[in-house]
């Protein structure tokens, strides 16, 4: 069954009044500093400490973002199963919607979803009818509990993305953003299987992704090349970058790039092409206050 878009908040049309939109920061990170509560993985907060991820939601509301995403990152049934936890799979999609939505107010949220941890055949033991079913079966939850849309995130390889905006499109149009992670090397900015930026873009296109884009991986300065490969297909362009490569310091792991260090750069991926600017893994709220920032200068300019 497809769900379609009457119900849901139009993401193209707040791009067309905004011409550039803020997307949240980092979930998992942020997550990760509550260390009195001890979890197998950050999606069963959603049902045993909903206060916690409400709190992080309405932070980045109150920072400026245009765009609040859910906790159901890793809430696909082959995920869920590591952890035995595979019969909660409902209830836990359902329930990190409804947080973020009863926090959003007007503003767009887009559910997550997020790599299986398996690799497809003929590289690994998944068949690509039971990773699409997988994705499908986490989608329709996510859907029917009134989320905007969806932004598959964090994908090394292009296939199981492919497999995932399939299973998307299956049960609904609305906006599906598609975003993958890219390394640098020798021969420019790849995934870990080694597809190039500009033909993730061309497929994730073909297949009818409503926005490309590239989370993770790197710093933000990478992702101004990124933006520029990925832009050539005419989608809107979305990134997350992380908060620099994190270090290890005395025992704690930092991400070192300041929000300010992040805004600086807001100008020039406008510039070539950038539609959503938003954080990954060490940001903030108030990375995203300064993005927010500096976002709103250069469009009054």
């Amino acid at each position: 069954m497809c769900y379609n878009q009457l119900m849901s908040k139009n993401f193209y049309q707040l791009l067309t009044e905004k011409k550039v939109l803020v997307a949240d920061g980092a979930w998992g990170t942020e997550i990760a500093k509550n260390q009195q509560i001890k979890f197998a993985y950050p999606e069963i907060l959603n049902l045993t400490h909903p206060e916690i991820i409400e709190k992080l939601a309405a932070s980045y509301v109150e920072a400026g973002a245009d765009i609040i995403l859910t906790n159901t990152f890793g809430a696909n049934i082959l995920k869920l199963k590591k952890y035995g936890a595979e019969d909660r799979l409902n209830e836990i999609n359902k329930k990190g919607v409804e947080i973020s939505l009863r926090v959003a107010g007007n503003k767009i949220v887009l559910a997550s979803m997020g790599p299986t941890g398996q690799l497809l055949e003929p590289y690994g033991n998944i068949p690509e009818k039971e990773m699409i079913n997988c994705f499908e079966q986490q989608a329709e939850i996510l859907i029917k509990s009134g989320a905007d849309g969806i932004v598959i995130e964090t994908m090394s390889d292009v296939n199981e993305a492919l497999c995932a905006l399939k299973a998307v499109k299956n049960i609904t149009d609305r906006t599906v953003v598609v975003c993958m992670t890219f390394n640098k090397t020798v021969n420019g900015y790849r995934t870990l299987m080694g597809t190039r930026a500009d033909e993730c873009a061309i497929l994730l296109k073909k297949y009818g992704a409503s926005v490309v884009g590239a989370n993770c991986g790197s710093g933000i300065e990478d992702f101004v090349s990124i933006v520029k490969e990925m832009n050539k297909v005419n989608l809107p362009v979305w990134v997350k970058p992380n908060a620099g490569i994190p270090k290890l310091v005395n025992g704690k792991t930092v991400y070192p790039h300041t929000p300010e260090h992040m805004a600086g750069y807001v100008p020039e991926l406008i510039k070539v092409g950038a539609s959503v600017i938003g954080g990954c893994c060490g940001t903030t709220p108030l990375h995203i206050r300064e993005i927010k920032k500096a976002v709103s200068i250069y469009l009054k300019q």
